[in-house]
């Protein structure tokens, strides 16, 4: 509708334009003829002949115009086979000799349309009154507006046919350009009606449709793979969470069976049960702790919120030394840090280093030796155990995934989950090899500098 009015504006002011012109042109050329008329003298003397009265004798020679004569007082003489045409000021003033031509367009007194030329005449003719006179020259407005009535029309049909045909392309431009907004929006009603996420939309070109097409492809299937983890990571908890539950339950029915019966458990046993117990819910502690982790939204970065604050990377470190001691009494914990500063979440942080250090624990032989380093933003964390062989090493930052080696070990199977998705929030990275001389060596790169940056100055309040 909006091209068919563009179009119709359009082509209505260029036929209006064109009509205009040709008349304006058609006027100058009708103005121009009788601008070149020269009107006889034999005809101007006869004319003036019978208007004083004198009508013996007198003959008009034939001609296609209308001539009158317009005397100073505003009459005017026309010759009996003509009709009138009523003079006016213009006419007057070229009689009385003040203007030296006049052009108008006038009605005679049969109604015809007359485009009139007056010019004074020297010739010996006046009216009955011995007043001079001057010469009109008159022809039918016909000439001009029977040609732009044909043109009108012919305008009118033209404007029409432009409209319709505009209305008609507008309309089947529209449903084509719009059937990708269509296939969009029919996409997206079936997914908010199903939770269908496979749905995809065939994408042609490179236009703006086209490119929204492909970003809701793009949506999809990320909601689709995000939906796929959420409902893995759920279903390993689920399978993690299993064995602990089933020890726990398996414990207390012991005591509960005890306590009916009245069977006492030997005091050993019954304190085996008692620290079973306790390890398992700390195991299920442990493992609710790393799921709140993981599933933990960082809350820095999106729109109108402040940057992660620059923390001492040395000081982390330090501090995660302290309670890897704690874990693991019978190690020595060989450590060298220099400063390093970086921006991140200190808890977050501190949990993966933790987590690094809690690994190379867990894997160190009674008496061993864990060797931490931090120098120039990579920390390193090498450990004397029996090592990750090769083919398992692609695997060791997959959520709930644990060596075959370490099942019977505590553990979760988050820790290098956790340590991987601190590192990329950092903007580094993680990676474990094996070390020269057996072991494992853990490497955590973190972008920062050696000295903190410099402090902003305070704002105005």
């Amino acid at each position: 509708m909006l091209t068919a009015l563009a179009v119709a504006l359009a082509v209505a002011a260029s036929a209006a334009a064109c009509w205009v012109i040709t008349r304006d042109r058609l006027t100058e050329q009708l103005d121009g003829t009788l601008s070149k008329v020269s009107v006889d003298g034999s005809y101007v003397r006869a004319l003036s002949a019978e208007c004083n009265g004198i009508t013996q004798g007198v003959r008009f020679p034939p001609t296609p115009y209308t001539v009158q004569l317009v005397s100073v007082d505003g009459r005017v003489c026309t010759s009996s086979e003509k009709s009138q045409i009523p003079a006016s000021a213009a006419d007057v003033q070229v009689a009385r000799g003040s203007a030296p031509e006049a052009l108008h367009t006038a009605r005679a007194a049969d109604g015809a349309e007359m485009r009139v030329s007056t010019k004074p005449y020297d010739g010996p003719a006046t009216d009955a009154f011995g007043n001079q006179v001057a010469v009109s020259v008159a022809a039918p407005m016909d000439q001009v507006t029977r040609p732009l009535n044909q043109l009108a029309l012919v305008l009118l049909i033209v404007c029409g046919v432009g409209v319709l045909g505009a209305a008609t392309t507008g309309l089947w431009v529209a449903r084509a350009g719009l059937k990708p907004v269509d296939r969009l929006t029919a996409a997206v009603e079936h997914v908010a009606r199903t939770e269908d996420l496979a749905v995809r939309i065939p994408t042609e070109g490179e236009d703006e449709i086209a490119r929204l097409s492909r970003s809701f492809n793009s949506m999809t299937a990320a909601l689709a793979a995000s939906r796929d983890l959420q409902a893995q990571l759920i279903a390993d908890a689920g399978h993690e969470l299993r064995t602990p539950l089933t020890s726990l339950r398996t414990n207390i029915d012991l005591l509960e069976r005890s306590e009916r019966t009245g069977r006492a458990i030997p005091a050993e046993d019954k304190l085996a049960l008692l620290d079973s117990v306790k390890a398992q819910m700390g195991e299920l502690a442990a493992l609710i702790g790393d799921l709140q982790e993981l599933s933990r939204t960082p809350d820095h970065g999106a729109a109108g919120q402040s940057a992660p604050p620059v923390v001492a990377l040395h000081d982390i470190a330090a501090a995660a030394l302290e309670r890897a001691r704690l874990r693991g009494p019978s190690l020595t914990l060989d450590a060298a840090l220099d400063p390093w500063y970086v921006r991140a979440d200190p808890a977050a942080l501190e949990r993966a280093v933790v987590n690094l250090l809690d690994n190379a624990v867990k894997f160190s032989p009674s008496g061993g030796t864990v060797e931490v380093r931090l120098k120039d933003g990579l920390l390193t964390v090498r450990d004397h155990g029996p090592g990750i062989p090769a083919h398992e090493l692609p695997h060791v930052f997959e959520r709930f995934w644990r060596s075959p080696s370490a099942r019977s070990l505590p553990g979760s199977g988050l820790g290098l989950s956790i340590v991987a998705r601190t590192a990329q929030q950092a903007g580094g990275g993680v990676r474990l090899r094996p070390a020269e001389g057996g072991g494992t060596l853990a490497e955590l790169t973190l972008p920062g500098a050696a000295v903190p940056p410099p402090e902003e100055p305070p704002t105005a309040g």
